[in-house]
């Protein structure tokens, strides 16, 4: 196969473009421990509930206020600006694929996502709000996934390759099509080494 390959990417929003982990650690540590003047931290925790061993009243309560700040003014990952528009100019399509606006705490607040990517440079094709992430790779055709929760690389990778952004909580994830990640730079190298594959792949398809 000769020539370049252009993919479609999909990227998530919370823990990949923005460390959500860090930002709920920090945030909940003040909010718990001003309310109740103690603190259990279980910084391998995806959800507040888990890492604050709370109930989920006290995580829904928390994250609706802190919530508004995290999503106007968290600022996006070094260099995730800066990869995507690398992997625009290459002729890849960018899908953001959020989960975002598909609860209550998130309700009505779609043209925030909008802002926030604009202010931070992410430049994309096309914005989707959906948390059935293995259903839209599939309905448009993405490639390569750039995914931090478990369940997501887990279901997805069945079908592409994942590049999985490192956390606590799912460092235990491996597979073939999962291609861990540790920080923007490292995306893009895993996205190279992923594209030789497929060139490799369609190379036998043809011999």
């Amino acid at each position: 196969m000769k020539g370049e390959i252009n993919m479609n990417i999909g990227i998530d929003i919370d823990g990949v473009l923005t460390d959500v982990i860090r930002y709920a650690c920090d945030y909940g540590s003040k909010y718990f421990f001003e309310k109740y003047g103690k603190l259990d931290i279980n910084i391998n925790a995806w959800s507040l509930k888990d890492m604050f061993n709370v109930t989920d009243e006290e995580d829904k309560k928390c994250w609706s206020t802190i919530v508004e700040n995290y999503s106007i003014n968290e600022p996006a990952r070094p260099f995730a600006s800066e990869i995507i528009n690398k992997l625009k100019k290459e002729g890849n399509s960018i899908y953001i694929i959020t989960a975002r606006g598909t609860d209550n705490i998130y309700n009505q607040k779609n043209n925030i996502v909008e802002e926030w990517l604009k202010y931070n440079k992410i430049y994309y094709d096309k914005l989707i709000f959906s948390k059935e992430k293995l259903e839209i790779c599939k309905k448009y055709n993405i490639n390569i996934m750039i995914e931090d929760k478990k369940e997501n690389i887990n279901s997805i990778s069945k079908s592409i390759p994942v590049i999985c952004f490192h956390e606590n909580h799912n460092k235990e994830l491996k597979s073939k099509n999962i291609y861990r990640a540790y920080s923007w730079y490292d995306v893009y190298y895993k996205y190279l080494i992923i594209k030789e594959r497929i060139k490799d792949e369609e190379n036998n398809k043809l011999s």
